[in-house]
């Protein structure tokens, strides 16, 4: 279907509802068929969640692509592609049984090979979440068909927090193995074992996926189609849920000064649930190779200006807490006792006039360039609230806008001074929070990666011991001096600690079930009869 096609479809049949008309009787055709119509913003640029690992590309490859394991929202591990797990008494081997009755998408059988290919081969080279995590292993090995061995070379006690679909997704040996990973064609047209296929990709327009008929859980999905909506506008993504075109709304889809009113609607229904393995920081991100900002007490100062209470009360609208570090209090091993920054614009100055930054006649002292998440109206509203928060001690901001991948690629290539940025956190510092600190993982052109350049060897130091001490009370010893450390060097700006909204239709039953939400797989969602 060609997008002009589509949107002609959507006229004919309910898309008027966006201009007041409500229902759409096209979205109550969806209903009584089975299919969903959710929305998607910004556009992913790829669909291949080895390769990319925004958001966008989640929410969809989350439906294509599975992993060993999924968990539940205490993040205990629940069986995928893995039926059955166990680990060995020294911590070392994790021996996973898979289903036996997986096929992918174009109906080649799922076995061990693809496991030990994709988490031994493919992502090793492209997937920097998945390269730490399984550089820590000594053999992958395949025992048979349907069995695959993981040895450690030490113990690693978040491991078994490694194997959901966006951390460690399964793609298919026989499409990828001697290809070139980053110019495959399956990138956009991809392939994997999950309980929607992919059927088609209008830019600019939608993304259409539709059940898989062999899918090896038998009686799913139950859900006969899913059409992601790529709708740049906020007020549209609103008037689409308000009126029942659209049936879901994720994460930031909806902008937070909206979000009550859209819930209390009796047709709607949210929950904040579905994001605990995430548990995402929103921080401003600082490039500490540029001065003055590898000057801590430049960073420092920058603490002292911002209010943290403003952006969560007055931009997030109660869908965030403050945050006081780089561990978020929800997940383990957070500290609570660490430098606290007094909004303050006379410490802020003093310290800028220490390290002889100045003001000049207009009194100015600096200009920074802000690169803008292009994410929605929150990640501006953020950028510009900066600004103006700076702007008393003589620091001016300039708002650069981007494309996602524009964006991407400045800030994966160091090319920015500030910018917005927000990591999963996936259960365990060890997984989700030393990427972003630790020197071994400052990598240019890697997304998500140590981006700001911060570089401390007690830092270093601190986050290895932690990942391989088997003692949960030393564990939080180590976390709770690099959290110290830290916040003490501000190599971040850590702002708040995000709750996300999902907000859908109520008749919708079983469609969060898992604490990665609506990166899940959507298997068990259907209507209500």
């Amino acid at each position: 279907m060609e997008r002009r096609d589509f949107n002609k479809m959507l006229l004919a049949c309910g898309a008027l509802a966006t201009f007041g008309v409500s229902p759409a009787p096209r979205a109550l055709a969806q209903h009584r068929e089975g299919g969903l119509t959710a929305i998607l913003q910004p556009e992913p640029p790829i669909l291949n969640l080895a390769l990319n690992q925004q958001t966008p590309t989640g929410v969809v490859g989350g439906k294509i692509f599975e992993s060993l394991l999924s968990y539940d929202f205490d993040l205990q591990p629940m069986p995928q592609l893995a039926e059955s797990w166990e680990i060995s008494e020294d911590g070392k081997t994790y021996t996973f049984r898979l289903v036996k009755t997986a096929k992918w998408h174009d109906g080649q059988p799922f076995t061990a090979a693809d496991v030990v290919f994709s988490c031994a081969d493919l992502l090793m080279e492209v997937h920097p979440r998945a390269r730490a995590n399984f550089d820590r292993c000594e053999s992958i090995v395949a025992r048979d068909d349907h069995t695959v061995v993981f040895t450690l070379k030490e113990p690693f006690a978040p491991f078994i927090l490694a194997f959901e679909a966006s951390s460690a997704p399964i793609l298919p040996r026989h499409l990828y193995e001697g290809q070139d990973y980053r110019n495959s064609p399956y990138n956009n047209k991809p392939v994997g074992t999950g309980p929607f296929k992919f059927s088609e990709w209008v830019r600019g327009s939608h993304i259409h996926l539709t059940a898989f008929p062999d899918y090896y859980q038998e009686g799913k999905p139950h859900l006969t189609e899913i059409y992601y909506r790529i709708v740049p506008d906020a007020a549209s993504r609103a008037v689409a849920m308000e009126t029942g075109e659209a049936q879901l709304a994720q994460w930031m889809d909806i902008e937070t000064f909206d979000v009550e009113r859209l819930a209390a609607l009796d047709h709607l229904t949210m929950t904040t649930k579905g994001y605990e393995l995430f548990s995402p920081v929103l921080w401003i991100e600082i490039n500490n190779r540029r001065e003055p900002m590898n000057d801590k007490r430049f960073r420092q100062a920058l603490m002292h200006l911002t209010d943290k209470n403003f952006v969560a009360e007055r931009i997030m609208f109660g869908l965030a807490k403050p945050a006081t570090g780089p561990i978020a209090s929800t997940t383990r091993f957070f500290e609570s006792d660490v430098k606290q920054y007094e909004l303050s614009v006379e410490k802020a100055t003093a310290l800028l006039d220490e390290i002889g930054l100045k003001p000049d006649s207009d009194g100015k002292r600096i200009t920074l360039r802000f690169a803008v998440a292009p994410y929605g109206e929150m990640w501006v509203r953020t950028a510009e609230y900066f600004r103006q928060a700076v702007a008393p001690a003589g620091i001016e901001v300039i708002l650069d806008s981007y494309d996602i991948g524009g964006w991407a690629s400045a800030i994966s290539n160091w090319d920015f001074d500030l910018t917005t940025n927000m990591l999963y956190q996936y259960g365990d510092p060890a997984l989700g929070v030393a990427r972003t600190y630790i020197s071994s993982n400052i990598r240019k052109g890697v997304m998500f990666s140590n981006t700001s350049g911060y570089s401390n060897p007690d830092i270093d130091r601190l986050f290895d011991e932690a990942a391989v001490e088997t003692s949960d009370a030393r564990r939080q010893e180590l976390y709770s001096e690099a959290q110290r450390i830290l916040v003490e060097d501000a190599p971040l700006l850590w702002l708040t600690e995000q709750r996300y909204p999902t907000i859908y239709d109520a008749r919708i039953e079983n469609l969060i079930t898992t604490s990665t939400g609506v990166n899940g797989n959507f298997a068990a969602a259907r209507y209500a009869e």
